[in-house]
């Protein structure tokens, strides 16, 4: 802003306002339109697509830009805002300018930002919205200790936890970060290096995310826990269970008083803090879930495609959530994993309580989310009408399952409060055809309120209540030709004529005399008169505070209607799940305690949905203590991948109380399940392919234990044959022998090499997926089946894929002269027999890493001795050396 521009009384209110809210779009009211001015408008126009003008000046130079949007179509152009990353302010009119003179009182009523929103329009209904408090890591015995909180003020879900921090290795917070993915990061504007460290590795790790900075007095402890203590009302938070989270606390403190400034209103339906406890549940890390597709496809970031998609079969947002969350947040604990799939079985072999449960969760709307705009004073008459229809499905649910038996269906049942009394409050208050805005009446039905029973009347029988007046009069004072008139300049007035005007009453008043009448008026008439004027005023007004009496008696049963949203979300969750298991065909899997993976005729969940029915090859796998370390060989496209995701995926969903895509399952508990699979490069982070790839092995190397799963596909393809080679070995024995025990794992390789693991340590085993050739080509039979392959077809595919024949025909030449040795590093073929010795001879000592294990038919003729052997032995050694004999031969 130029400092010669003339400041007008409306801008100087304006730059006070947006002094305190520097850091946000300042949304400022102006009649029927929010204006924003100077740079705000500038950045506003652009994003939202809107001219942007100026008020005018003499001076060009000095114009001040500006540019608005209507009111009453706040909520798209918002969403624009907030997902172009910006916070906006929004500052409304808080005087009625008809009784004020000069300029209008205006104030913010709430700040919206990515994290802190109620406006369906702009939230994703199906995932929770999260703004993240973070403290500057301290040190704790000899650690470095961040504390944590996450909050959606969308649904009043709280939480708050501890981790250690290492900016060389922030693995766990990186794993929680993305697990929960917040839209908004909340930091100490009091920067440090630690803070600055903290800020790049979540950054990395989430991308593009919005950063709040907070002053450093909100994450002092003292003041963070008195926040918390006065909101909760308690004394302290040992009833929460995360009294002893010192740098948790700061967080959190900090976070809810972050709220309470942006949303300007009482946070009703924050109703508690949880500790974010990971130790119960299974740990899946952000490499992991990403490889897996859990919520989104790695190539794009979509829902559709992802194992979430598949199993969504919710009706309701609050269900889909929570399927989602149980997803990223499988349990460990078998007797819950149990008690989950006994209440899914049971649904599955009822039909009719699938039926019913489906048509009742259909009606019900976003209970979470419908409470917190009401707490929030943001609810209007159409929140309220989805609350009661809501609220109208609640004896259904409960009638609907109440027939069942297992443990977790009675828990809900027992649990899910009908809330009768809140439904009737607002089945006798609001208008099935109430309009979005709160100040054109219609909010209120007949009946509820006698005082504006009486205005209703009034507005609807004016006419009538006017005639009925003149009636009594003209009885009363016995003038036959009494008649009520109007006009602008008396109102309503007695007209009689000039020969029975002597025998009026004595409350009459005389007001205008004319040619052949004389007009009157009565104060009964007056007061009518008024009545009748000022009664649309009246009950807009009336309206708006019965229908803000009524919105908080609605959120003073916050508590109550959220402890009815989680009831619903917990059936919904059990009815999806049911109902992909009925359509897909889903078994039911068993927990066993003897450290066992066993799955017979598993499939993908994904990959099966985009095929034609039939059309998927499902596979066996098996992981036990004998059989621990699988190496896969076989071509490319022949479905390796297939089935190290689908054997993860299954374990992953008995771990969330699923059914399972398979004939049967039998799996145990595991702590973590780890894959490294395919190849790709992480830009955020600067790392090649090769890196990403080594980053994800260490992990697995250095965090899982006997009771991990792990799925590995081509570990050392990012660099040289050799290289990858050494490293790939290596990692496979490091697996089979850690902590000597071992660690289950699935290992896909084209490294034919390391096939001969299964000749030095009995607990691996070889496995192949099977292919056929036939004219030159190979038919895929996806087909997982016992023995390893020696050969990758590669060529092969390359002509599925359509490389020209030409190419693969040299292809096929140089494989044959590589296999014999006969080629120049030029590529060319050898014509000097000394030349080609002289190469064998040199080549690297890196292909005797891994000398083959000596022959079972060499190793018998070694200890045979054929003197020593009568004829019939003879012959008996005949036999036994043919079987020794390899396939091919």
């Amino acid at each position: 802003m130029t400092t010669n521009v003339k400041i007008t009384p409306m801008l100087r209110q304006y730059l006070e306002i947006k002094e305190a809210y520097d850091d946000a779009i300042l949304f400022y009211r102006m009649g029927d339109f929010y204006e924003m001015f100077f740079d705000d408008a500038v950045t506003a126009s652009k994003i939202l697509g809107i001219t942007l003008t100026s008020r005018s000046h003499k001076d060009e130079a000095n114009k001040v830009p500006m540019c608005g949007i209507p009111f009453h179509a706040l909520t798209g152009y918002l969403g624009k805002m907030i997902k172009s990353g910006h916070r906006v302010a929004i500052c409304e009119q808080v005087e009625d300018p008809k009784q004020t003179k000069g300029i209008v009182k205006r104030e913010v009523v709430r700040v919206v930002s990515p994290g802190v929103t109620t406006d369906e329009q702009i939230l994703d209904e199906k995932t929770n919205c999260y703004v993240c408090a973070l403290t500057t890591p301290k040190k704790q015995g000899g650690k470095h200790i961040v504390g944590l909180s996450f909050l959606d003020a969308s649904t009043g879900e709280f939480l708050v936890t501890e981790l250690p921090f290492n900016a060389d290795d922030a693995t766990e917070l990186i794993d929680i970060m993305t697990r929960i993915s917040p839209a908004e990061l909340l930091l100490n504007e009091k920067e440090s290096e630690l803070q600055q460290a903290l800020a790049k590795v979540v950054g990395e790790a989430l991308g593009d995310i919005c950063m709040t900075l907070r002053p450093d007095f909100h994450f002092i402890k003292d003041t963070a826990q008195t926040t918390l203590l006065e909101h909760f009302h308690t004394t302290n938070l040992a009833g929460f269970g995360c009294e002893n989270f010192s740098y948790g606390i700061c967080a959190a403190g900090a976070l809810l008083n972050y709220i309470q400034d942006t949303q300007k209103s009482a946070l009703n339906h924050i109703q508690q803090i949880k500790p974010l406890n990971q130790s119960g549940f299974l740990t899946i890390d952000d490499s992991s879930r990403r490889n897996l597709e859990l919520t989104e496809t790695i190539v794009g970031g979509k829902r559709e495609g992802s194992l979430l998609a598949v199993l969504d079969f919710t009706a309701t947002p609050m269900g889909a959530r929570l399927l989602r969350k149980r997803l990223l947040f499988p349990l460990q604990d078998k007797a819950s994993i149990e008690r989950r799939l006994d209440a899914v079985e049971e649904l599955i072999e009822s039909p009719d309580s699938r039926k019913n449960l489906q048509q009742c969760l259909s009606s019900v709307y976003d209970l979470e989310r419908l409470c917190s705009r009401l707490v929030l004073g943001q609810g209007n008459a159409r929140d309220m009408a989805a609350l009661k229809i809501s609220l109208a499905q609640l004896p259904l649910l409960r009638q609907s399952i109440q027939t069942c038996s297992s443990l977790l269906f009675n828990n809900i049942h027992s649990q899910l409060d009908e809330l009768a009394e809140l439904h009737d409050l607002i089945d006798s208050s609001i208008r099935d055809d109430a309009p979005i805005s709160l100040r054109e009446g219609r909010l209120i039905k007949e009946g509820y309120d006698a005082d504006l029973d009486e205005l209703l009347i009034l507005l609807r029988d004016d006419k009538q209540l006017i005639l009925n007046l003149e009636a009594q009069e003209r009885e009363r004072s016995g003038i036959s030709k009494l008649k009520v008139g109007y006009n602008k300049v008396f109102g309503y007035f007695f007209e009689i004529t000039r020969s029975q005007a002597g025998t009026v009453p004595d409350n009459f008043i005389r007001k205008q005399t004319l040619v052949n009448a004389e007009r009157f008026i009565t104060p009964e008439l007056k007061e009518l008169e008024n009545s009748i004027a000022t009664a649309q005023e009246k009950r807009l007004e009336l309206e708006y505070q019965l229908f803000s009496n009524i919105r908080q008696s609605i959120a003073d049963q916050s508590k109550k209607i959220l402890d009815v949203a989680y009831q619903v979300a917990r059936i919904d969750f059990l009815f999806s799940l049911s109902t992909a298991a009925v359509k897909y065909r889903y078994r039911k899997p068993s927990i066993n305690d003897a450290q066992q993976i066993y799955i017979e005729e598993g499939r993908h969940p994904v990959i099966e949905r985009a095929l034609e029915a039939g059309r998927f090859v499902p596979n066996d796998v098996e992981l036990n203590d004998q059989q621990q370390l699988i190496i896969i060989t076989g071509p490319n496209m022949a479905g390796k991948s297939t089935v190290l995701r689908q054997t993860a995926l299954i374990t992953l969903m008995t771990h969330a109380g699923s059914f399972v895509p398979a004939r049967s399952a039998s799996i145990c508990i595991v702590d973590r399940i780890f894959t490294r699979v395919g190849a790709m490069d992480d830009l955020r982070r600067g790392q090649s392919t090769f890196m990403v790839e080594m980053n994800e092995t260490a992990n697995i190397l250095n965090n899982a234990t006997k009771n991990s799963l792990v799925i590995l596909d081509e570990i050392g393809r990012g660099t040289s044959t050799y290289d990858g080679l050494a490293i790939a070995w290596a990692v496979a024995e490091a697996l089979v022998n850690k902590d000597n025990s071992g660690i289950k794992t699935l290992f896909a390789t084209h490294y034919h090499e390391l096939t001969d693991l299964a000749s030095s340590h009995q607990r691996v085993q070889n496995y192949s997926i099977a292919v056929r050739e036939w004219n030159d080509t190979i038919i895929f039979l996806h087909k997982l089946v016992k023995g390893a392959t020696n050969r990758s077809y590669g060529i092969q595919v390359a002509s599925l894929a359509g490389v020209p024949e030409k190419v693969t025909q040299r292809a096929y030449a140089i494989l044959a002269e590589i296999e014999r040795g006969e080629m120049h590093h030029q590529g060319k073929i050898n014509q000097n027999p000394g030349k080609q010795v002289l190469q064998k001879k040199q080549q690297p000592a890196q292909l005797q890493l891994f000398p083959k294990a000596q022959s079972p038919l060499l190793t018998l003729l070694t200890k045979t001795n054929p003197d020593s052997l009568s004829p019939r032995q003879a012959l008996d050694l005949l036999y036994e050396m043919k079987e020794l004999l390899p396939s091919e031969s």
